[in-house]
Protein backbone atom coordinates (compact mmCIF):
# COMPACT_ATOMS: atom_id res chain seq x y z
CA UNK A 1 0.00 0.00 0.00
CA UNK A 2 1.35 3.43 -0.97
CA UNK A 3 2.15 5.78 1.92
CA UNK A 4 0.29 8.53 0.05
CA UNK A 5 -2.97 6.69 0.76
CA UNK A 6 -2.74 7.92 4.34
CA UNK A 7 -3.37 11.47 3.10
CA UNK A 8 -6.75 10.60 1.49
CA UNK A 9 -9.61 11.99 3.60
CA UNK A 10 -11.72 9.25 5.13
CA UNK A 11 -15.47 9.64 5.63
CA UNK A 12 -16.89 8.66 8.99
CA UNK A 13 -19.34 5.76 9.11
CA UNK A 14 -22.09 8.24 10.03
CA UNK A 15 -21.33 10.44 6.99
CA UNK A 16 -21.20 7.40 4.71
CA UNK A 17 -24.57 6.22 5.99
CA UNK A 18 -26.07 9.68 5.43
CA UNK A 19 -24.68 9.78 1.89
CA UNK A 20 -26.06 6.34 1.11
CA UNK A 21 -29.47 7.42 2.40
CA UNK A 22 -29.33 10.59 0.26
CA UNK A 23 -28.45 8.66 -2.91
CA UNK A 24 -31.16 6.10 -2.19
CA UNK A 25 -33.76 8.88 -1.85
CA UNK A 26 -32.58 10.36 -5.16
CA UNK A 27 -32.86 6.98 -6.88
CA UNK A 28 -36.36 6.52 -5.49
CA UNK A 29 -37.41 9.97 -6.71
CA UNK A 30 -36.01 9.31 -10.17
CA UNK A 31 -37.80 5.95 -10.21
CA UNK A 32 -41.09 7.62 -9.33
CA UNK A 33 -40.62 10.18 -12.09
CA UNK A 34 -40.18 7.50 -14.73
CA UNK A 35 -42.69 4.93 -13.48
CA UNK A 36 -45.57 7.23 -12.51
CA UNK A 37 -45.06 10.19 -14.80
CA UNK A 38 -43.53 13.34 -13.41
CA UNK A 39 -45.81 16.00 -11.91
CA UNK A 40 -43.93 19.27 -12.25
CA UNK A 41 -46.17 20.90 -9.66
CA UNK A 42 -45.70 18.36 -6.88
CA UNK A 43 -43.99 19.69 -3.75
CA UNK A 44 -40.37 18.58 -3.88
CA UNK A 45 -40.22 18.42 -7.68
CA UNK A 46 -37.82 21.32 -7.23
CA UNK A 47 -35.69 20.47 -4.22
CA UNK A 48 -35.06 22.76 -1.26
CA UNK A 49 -31.93 24.89 -1.41
CA UNK A 50 -31.01 25.56 2.20
CA UNK A 51 -28.51 28.23 1.12
CA UNK A 52 -31.52 30.21 -0.09
CA UNK A 53 -33.34 29.49 3.19
CA UNK A 54 -35.85 27.24 1.42
CA UNK A 55 -37.96 24.92 3.53
CA UNK A 56 -41.06 23.47 1.87
CA UNK A 57 -44.36 23.06 3.69
CA UNK A 58 -45.76 19.65 4.40
CA UNK A 59 -48.31 18.51 1.84
CA UNK A 60 -51.13 18.98 4.35
CA UNK A 61 -50.07 22.53 5.22
CA UNK A 62 -49.60 23.55 1.57
CA UNK A 63 -53.09 22.20 0.76
CA UNK A 64 -54.63 24.02 3.72
CA UNK A 65 -53.02 27.34 2.76
CA UNK A 66 -53.88 26.90 -0.92
CA UNK A 67 -57.53 26.20 -0.12
CA UNK A 68 -57.63 29.23 2.18
CA UNK A 69 -56.20 31.43 -0.59
CA UNK A 70 -58.80 30.21 -3.12
CA UNK A 71 -61.69 30.91 -0.75
CA UNK A 72 -60.29 34.32 0.22
CA UNK A 73 -59.69 35.30 -3.41
CA UNK A 74 -63.21 34.40 -4.46
CA UNK A 75 -64.45 33.27 -7.87
CA UNK A 76 -62.22 34.59 -10.62
CA UNK A 77 -59.78 35.88 -8.00
CA UNK A 78 -56.09 36.57 -8.46
CA UNK A 79 -53.56 35.09 -6.03
CA UNK A 80 -49.91 36.13 -5.64
CA UNK A 81 -47.47 33.78 -3.91
CA UNK A 82 -44.46 35.77 -2.68
CA UNK A 83 -41.56 33.49 -1.70
CA UNK A 84 -44.10 30.71 -1.11
CA UNK A 85 -43.50 28.25 -3.96
CA UNK A 86 -44.99 25.17 -2.32
CA UNK A 87 -48.35 26.96 -1.97
CA UNK A 88 -48.11 27.98 -5.64
CA UNK A 89 -47.43 24.36 -6.60
CA UNK A 90 -50.40 23.13 -4.60
CA UNK A 91 -52.64 25.75 -6.24
CA UNK A 92 -51.50 24.60 -9.68
CA UNK A 93 -52.16 20.97 -8.76
CA UNK A 94 -55.80 21.94 -8.22
CA UNK A 95 -55.96 23.01 -11.87
CA UNK A 96 -58.55 25.56 -10.82
CA UNK A 97 -60.34 27.52 -13.50
CA UNK A 98 -61.94 29.93 -11.03
CA UNK A 99 -58.71 31.67 -10.05
CA UNK A 100 -55.34 32.73 -11.44
CA UNK A 101 -52.02 32.63 -9.64
CA UNK A 102 -48.45 33.82 -10.06
CA UNK A 103 -45.24 33.13 -8.17
CA UNK A 104 -42.75 35.82 -7.16
CA UNK A 105 -39.52 34.03 -6.37
CA UNK A 106 -35.75 34.65 -6.24
CA UNK A 107 -34.84 31.10 -7.27
CA UNK A 108 -34.78 31.04 -11.06
CA UNK A 109 -35.32 27.27 -11.13
CA UNK A 110 -39.00 28.13 -10.79
CA UNK A 111 -38.89 29.86 -14.17
CA UNK A 112 -39.90 26.45 -15.55
CA UNK A 113 -43.43 27.62 -14.73
CA UNK A 114 -43.29 30.09 -17.58
CA UNK A 115 -45.11 33.40 -17.59
CA UNK A 116 -46.50 32.86 -14.08
CA UNK A 117 -42.95 33.10 -12.70
CA UNK A 118 -41.76 36.58 -11.76
CA UNK A 119 -38.20 37.03 -10.55
CA UNK A 120 -38.29 38.67 -7.12
CA UNK A 121 -35.58 39.94 -4.80
CA UNK A 122 -36.89 41.24 -1.50
CA UNK A 123 -33.93 43.65 -1.34
CA UNK A 124 -35.63 45.53 -4.18
CA UNK A 125 -39.28 45.20 -3.12
CA UNK A 126 -40.82 47.36 -5.83
CA UNK A 127 -38.59 46.25 -8.69
CA UNK A 128 -41.46 44.49 -10.42
CA UNK A 129 -42.61 44.15 -14.03
CA UNK A 130 -44.71 47.01 -15.38
CA UNK A 131 -47.62 44.66 -16.06
CA UNK A 132 -47.82 43.81 -12.35
CA UNK A 133 -50.21 46.60 -11.47
CA UNK A 134 -50.65 47.94 -7.94
CA UNK A 135 -53.48 46.47 -5.87
CA UNK A 136 -54.27 43.90 -8.56
CA UNK A 137 -54.42 40.73 -6.42
CA UNK A 138 -57.34 39.65 -4.27
CA UNK A 139 -54.96 38.02 -1.80
CA UNK A 140 -51.20 37.87 -1.34
CA UNK A 141 -49.70 34.92 0.50
CA UNK A 142 -46.10 35.51 1.53
CA UNK A 143 -43.37 33.65 3.39
CA UNK A 144 -40.32 35.94 3.74
CA UNK A 145 -37.13 33.86 3.43
CA UNK A 146 -35.45 35.19 6.58
CA UNK A 147 -36.61 35.81 10.14
CA UNK A 148 -35.34 39.37 10.29
CA UNK A 149 -37.12 42.69 10.62
CA UNK A 150 -35.38 44.02 7.51
CA UNK A 151 -36.58 41.11 5.37
CA UNK A 152 -40.13 41.38 6.69
CA UNK A 153 -40.25 45.16 6.27
CA UNK A 154 -39.09 44.99 2.64
CA UNK A 155 -41.36 42.06 1.79
CA UNK A 156 -44.22 44.02 3.37
CA UNK A 157 -43.66 46.78 0.81
CA UNK A 158 -44.20 44.25 -1.97
CA UNK A 159 -47.28 42.77 -0.30
CA UNK A 160 -48.94 46.16 0.24
CA UNK A 161 -48.20 47.15 -3.36
CA UNK A 162 -49.79 43.99 -4.79
CA UNK A 163 -52.81 43.31 -2.63
CA UNK A 164 -56.29 44.79 -2.87
CA UNK A 165 -56.47 44.21 0.87
CA UNK A 166 -56.18 40.60 1.99
CA UNK A 167 -52.85 39.34 3.34
CA UNK A 168 -51.83 35.85 4.47
CA UNK A 169 -48.35 35.91 5.97
CA UNK A 170 -46.37 32.87 7.11
CA UNK A 171 -43.31 33.52 9.25
CA UNK A 172 -41.79 32.75 12.62
CA UNK A 173 -43.72 33.15 15.85
CA UNK A 174 -40.97 35.51 16.98
CA UNK A 175 -42.02 37.95 14.22
CA UNK A 176 -45.54 38.51 15.60
CA UNK A 177 -44.89 42.07 16.78
CA UNK A 178 -43.16 43.10 13.54
CA UNK A 179 -45.89 41.48 11.43
CA UNK A 180 -48.50 43.59 13.21
CA UNK A 181 -46.32 46.69 12.86
CA UNK A 182 -45.69 46.46 9.12
CA UNK A 183 -48.80 44.67 7.84
CA UNK A 184 -51.48 44.98 10.49
CA UNK A 185 -51.94 41.20 10.60
CA UNK A 186 -52.89 39.03 13.56
CA UNK A 187 -51.73 35.53 14.47
CA UNK A 188 -53.96 32.54 13.59
CA UNK A 189 -54.66 29.35 15.50
CA UNK A 190 -53.58 27.22 12.54
CA UNK A 191 -49.95 26.15 12.85
CA UNK A 192 -48.13 25.49 9.56
CA UNK A 193 -45.81 22.50 9.34
CA UNK A 194 -42.79 21.91 7.10
CA UNK A 195 -41.69 18.71 5.41
CA UNK A 196 -38.58 18.89 7.59
CA UNK A 197 -38.89 19.89 11.22
CA UNK A 198 -37.54 23.39 11.82
CA UNK A 199 -36.12 24.70 15.06
CA UNK A 200 -38.16 27.90 14.81
CA UNK A 201 -41.90 27.84 15.48
CA UNK A 202 -43.85 29.05 12.45
CA UNK A 203 -47.24 30.72 12.44
CA UNK A 204 -49.75 32.23 10.04
CA UNK A 205 -50.99 35.82 10.22
CA UNK A 206 -53.96 37.43 8.44
CA UNK A 207 -55.78 40.77 8.27
CA UNK A 208 -59.22 39.39 7.40
CA UNK A 209 -61.75 36.86 8.73
CA UNK A 210 -60.10 33.61 7.62
CA UNK A 211 -60.65 29.90 7.96
CA UNK A 212 -57.33 29.52 9.76
CA UNK A 213 -58.77 30.19 13.23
Amino acid sequence: MDDDDDDIPQLSSHTLAALQEFYLEQQQREGMKTSQGFNQYSIGSIEEDWQLSQFWYSDETASHLANEAVVAAGKGGRIACVSAPSVYQKLKEQDGKDFSVCILEYDRRFSVYGEEFIFYDYNHPLNLPENLLPHSFDIVIADPPYLSEECLQKTAETIKYLTKGKILLCTGAIMEEQAAKYLGVKICKFIPKHSRNLANEFRCYVNYASGLN
